[in-house]
């Protein structure tokens, strides 16, 4: 038996997988349930900041959608800020059928329903979440979002 301790301890002290302790996965499921419940409040007060804080603040930050790809958390923030440039174009945004699994201690797939309900029209798609823990924060490093209309 004690054989197998020293090697586990060997072992956690040369790879840090090892070393993880199991999580939390309902906590780790709530925390993101809470980003995206942010950033609907911030986007429906009209902050498009505000949403944007459910992002990594990274260059390597990508959104693709509409059949294009954007990159980095500034050029994400002006994509945004052009395409609703007011709250009435920005509308009430609500998130809806969502699923997160959580694939590695740091790591979670998030998937689910986006619709906006404005004045004229009432535009949805799906989406498409890889949320990454860093320093104990989850936020999005990938958004991959579609439309359905």
């Amino acid at each position: 038996m004690k054989p197998i301790v020293i090697i586990l301890l060997l072992c956690a002290a040369i790879h840090p997988a090892f070393a993880q302790t199991p999580l939390d996965s309902a906590a780790v499921k709530q925390q993101i349930i809470s980003v995206l419940h942010r950033q609907t409040e911030g986007w429906n007060s009209g902050n498009i900041e505000s949403f944007m804080q459910g992002y990594a603040q990274s260059d390597s930050l990508r959104f693709a959608s509409g059949g294009t790809v954007t990159y980095g958390w500034n050029s994400m923030l002006e994509r945004y800020k052009k395409s609703y440039p007011t709250k009435e174009k920005m509308g009430l945004l609500t998130f809806a059928d969502i699923t997160v699994d959580i694939i590695s201690n740091d790591a979670a797939i998030v998937f689910g329903k986006w619709s906006l309900k404005r004045e004229k029209d009432e535009p949805w798609g799906l989406f498409t979440l890889l949320f990454k823990n860093k320093s104990g924060v989850w936020r999005i490093v990938h958004d991959h979002t579609s439309s359905g209309n």
